[in-house]
């Protein structure tokens, strides 16, 4: 057998655990340095600085960029209108496109999607700044209070359809159906809606109440009722939904996570990162969120990211993030990857957890196993590692809890709902959309395209003959 890949960790195991106490605690900064740390991480762009980066772009026939976004918008249509000032014009060519294209603005992984692919990035190494000029545009009308409404109702086509789960493909959905005339009633299972947008993303990406803002702007279309609070919990609620309305949308979303199947998974301090970031997200003030000295995240995706970085810029003192392969594999971006490590979270490549240690039942340290890659299989190399933690964060992966729906006799694929391209499911009257969708990237932008395309799925299933609004 011959070994192709070698750990990237170092060789002398870390000293064993000998800290007296746990160290979790609560403000840990000044007030003053929450609020820096979780100020806006990519700030807006200065009117000029707008400009003067539309006019790098070549405005591109048959550009890449178009091509490369999910929600497939016209990228140098919308960045020429920004050259010539026309930024309302430029808002209406993103928001025609992507009705969340303030939140894909801020969050969506240009470097591997449009930007990647822009002739500045393939000539000179240096794409032109898509999502910065994207969101420098949609922020201006839609923060603009005198600025009368991009899109208007259709007449009312007497038709009613249920959207469940208010997250990105929701929303898009909804926003989506209400201009073409239909009624729409959102239920989810959160307080508030926006889904992933609201509870799931890291408050330095959207701070300002960014997601609420935008949720705002969607509703004022009209026609859209959301009933907080509600979760699909049994099929005969599925069946009732087929009932009562004229079509069913689910973005559910994962709801669920991988669990470690680990010794000390259920100690104290140990929690899943999607919950972590759920609740940092819903707390006014950052001082009261207690955080460990000691924080070791496992996993190797966003989600892991979101979840190291916050706890550093909450005061960790070391935060280390294992992963059980090399970081070719790791899901998080290449940019993801040196956000977290411009900010102190040590990065560790093939460990897999093996043990979560514990003292009085709290968590006191992860044993790792190191991993090589050895004729295409992962195999332990006989060295472990021990990191001590006062918190450990899960983010291994989320699933979608589909019992309900295989009750309900939907065709599922690998644990998601299976659909075809416009997102209608194997439930006649049923589409799904976004993460719960079986075959997808887990993206924020595709999520609100299968939205956006099912809607117009159900517009011509149900309203055949009329035309699409202005």
């Amino acid at each position: 057998m011959q070994q192709v890949a070698t750990s990237g960790v170092a060789s002398v195991s870390p000293a064993p655990i000998t800290s007296p106490a746990v160290d979790v605690r609560p403000g840990r900064l000044s007030a003053d340095e929450y609020a820096r740390r979780f100020s806006d991480a990519n700030p807006a762009l200065t009117a000029a600085q707008a400009v003067l980066e539309a006019e790098r772009c070549l405005y591109c026939f048959d550009a890449p960029c178009a091509s490369a976004c999910p929600t497939h918008i016209d990228v140098p249509s919308f960045i020429r209108r920004i050259a010539d000032g026309n930024l309302r014009g430029s808002a209406r060519a993103i928001l025609e496109a992507n009705p969340l294209g303030g939140m894909c603005a801020r969050v969506c992984p240009t470097e591997v999607l449009c930007e990647q692919v822009c002739v500045r990035n393939t000539q000179e190494g240096k794409p032109v700044q898509i999502g910065r000029l994207q969101r420098h545009a949609v922020d201006a009308v839609m923060f603009d209070p005198a600025a009368p409404p991009l899109f208007t109702r259709a007449e009312p086509t007497a038709r009613h359809i249920a959207v469940v789960g208010a997250g990105p493909a929701g929303l898009a959905c909804a926003h989506t159906l209400a201009r073409l005339g239909h009624a729409v009633t959102m239920f989810d299972a959160r307080p508030k809606a926006g889904g992933l947008n609201e509870y799931g993303l890291a408050a330095y990406k959207t701070p300002e109440g960014f997601a609420q803002r935008e949720l705002a702007w969607l509703l004022a279309i009209g026609g859209i009722e959301v009933r907080n609070n509600w979760k699909l919990e049994t099929a005969s609620q599925l069946t009732e939904l087929r009932r009562q309305y004229d079509a069913v949308f689910l973005g559910l979303g994962l709801a669920g996570t991988h669990p470690l199947n680990i010794a000390g998974e259920d100690l104290i301090g140990v929690q899943d990162a999607v919950d972590f970031i759920a609740t940092l997200r819903q707390t006014t003030d950052l001082s009261a969120l207690p955080i460990g000295r000691r924080v070791v995240v496992i996993g190797g995706g966003m989600t892991a990211v979101d979840a190291a970085v916050q706890a550093k810029l909450l005061g960790a003192h070391v935060v280390h993030m294992a992963y059980r392969r090399g970081p070719q594999a790791m899901s998080a971006s290449r940019d993801e990857q040196e956000w977290a490590l411009t900010h102190g979270v040590v990065l560790h490549h093939w460990l897999a957890p093996v043990e979560i240690l514990g003292q009085a039942g709290h968590v006191r340290a992860v044993r790792f196993a190191d991993q090589a890659l050895v004729d295409g299989q992962l195999q332990a190399t006989g060295r472990e590692l021990t990191f001590e933690a006062d918190m450990v964060f899960k983010a291994i992966g989320q699933q979608l809890l589909s019992t309900v729906l295989a009750e309900a006799g939907m065709r599922l694929t690998g644990g998601r709902i299976a659909t075809d391209e416009a997102g209608q499911t194997s439930l006649d009257g049923v589409w799904a959309g976004g993460d719960c969708r079986a075959g997808g990237l887990d993206l924020t932008v595709e999520a609100v395209e299968h939205g956006k395309r099912s809607a117009h799925a159900i517009h011509a299933r149900l309203q055949p003959a009329v035309a699409t609004p202005n």
